[in-house]
């Protein structure tokens, strides 16, 4: 076998999600993109802000001088305080641009912050249904996943079920709001009432339990919802996200994580995620996008056009008699499917 018996195994139980996405591209060659209608990986259907366009048309014609040469592994120091102001804007934190480290993607910043803080064999809570992918992630770093079920009915977080599976060997909880696949967005008092119960396990416990929140469709909200900042509930709480789905650049992988200033060791885990960042082999996250994006902390797709989308397709969905919860944010539907599980 030319391949690790581990990553031949993975192969078989990978996501269903890539595979529909290479057979789709494979129709749309074929048969031509105007006759497939593809729902498979979450790939934005609007293009860029034109205010992008006019950054990148900017930087074309007025060149920095050794914008294209190595930098510090955290990111520009302008982007990171770009970043910082705009986080500070929702919390009652104050966030520095030395809180801020920039990223390849939320992928990139997911893996950073598993690398950092994992032990061999701790584990990492994620909430079903969830992302494919953490599972993965959590791998990579020597992690052990552990699954803990959401509301079945509302797919809100059921606290006392996370507080139940945290022993002495979890090391984090991966949240994800507006969540993959739901739609759902947790709201302040729930945040709330995780921060409080996860302090008196930390006391119970005598170690930080980190809460790592994955927020790339944070600001595909509907009805004029906000998704509240993990920073003002939680105190060792760690940001991640990126701008595909905000700024529809999924494929320039730009993103970054932030750290909660209130968080025990904020200093050494900065230090130490800047290091991994650089040896996982991100070193930094693109140059280009970073001078980019530095602008554009207050920009956003419009989403109106995916708030039509929602709720056309759950009228329709609902009239055939299908079970949802409406997704308050994000785009995708997760469907109670009318069959049995054919795969388990």
């Amino acid at each position: 076998m030319s391949i690790s018996i581990k990553i031949a195994k993975y192969i078989e139980r990978a996501s269903w999600i890539r595979k529909m996405f290479e057979e789709g591209a494979r129709l749309r060659a074929e048969r031509g993109a105007e006759n497939i209608f593809d729902f498979t990986i979450g790939n934005p259907s609007t293009e860029p802000p034109a205010s992008l366009q006019r950054e990148l048309l900017k930087l074309a014609q007025e060149p920095v001088p050794g914008m294209h040469r190595y930098m510090s592994n955290a990111g520009y120091t302008e982007t990171r305080q770009a970043v910082a102001e705009h986080i500070s804007k929702g919390t009652t934190q104050q966030i520095e641009a030395g809180h801020v480290i920039m990223t390849c993607g939320a992928g990139g910043g997911l893996n950073v912050v598993l690398k950092t803080i994992l032990n061999p064999g701790e584990e990492v809570i994620i909430l079903t249904p969830y992302f494919v992918e953490y599972m993965f992630y959590i791998d990579n770093h020597g992690g052990t996943a552990e699954t803990v079920a959401t509301d079945p009915e509302t797919f809100q977080l059921n606290v006392a079920a996370i507080e139940a599976a945290i022993g002495p060997n979890t090391r984090a909880i991966i949240i994800n709001s507006p969540n993959n696949p739901t739609g759902v967005i947790y709201p302040a008092e729930t945040l709330q009432a995780l921060g409080e119960m996860l302090t008196r396990k930390e006391q119970e416990l005598g170690r930080t339990l980190f809460v790592i929140s994955d927020e790339p469709y944070a600001r595909l909200a509907y009805e004029g919802q906000s998704v509240p900042c993990v920073f003002s509930h939680i105190k060792n709480s760690i940001i991640v996200t990126s701008h595909s789905k905000d700024l529809a650049l999924p494929g320039e992988r730009i993103g970054y994580l932030a750290a909660n200033p209130s968080m025990d060791g904020v200093e050494q885990f900065i230090e130490g995620a800047i290091f991994c960042n650089r040896v996982l082999g991100f070193v930094n996250a693109p140059a280009l996008m970073q001078r980019l994006v530095t602008n554009l902390q207050e920009e956003s797709v419009d989403i109106t056009a995916y708030q039509e989308k929602r709720d056309l397709l759950y009228q329709h969905l609902t009239g055939l008699g299908f079970k949802m919860v409406k997704p308050q944010g994000g785009f995708y539907f997760f469907p109670e499917s009318p069959m049995e599980d054919d795969v388990a």
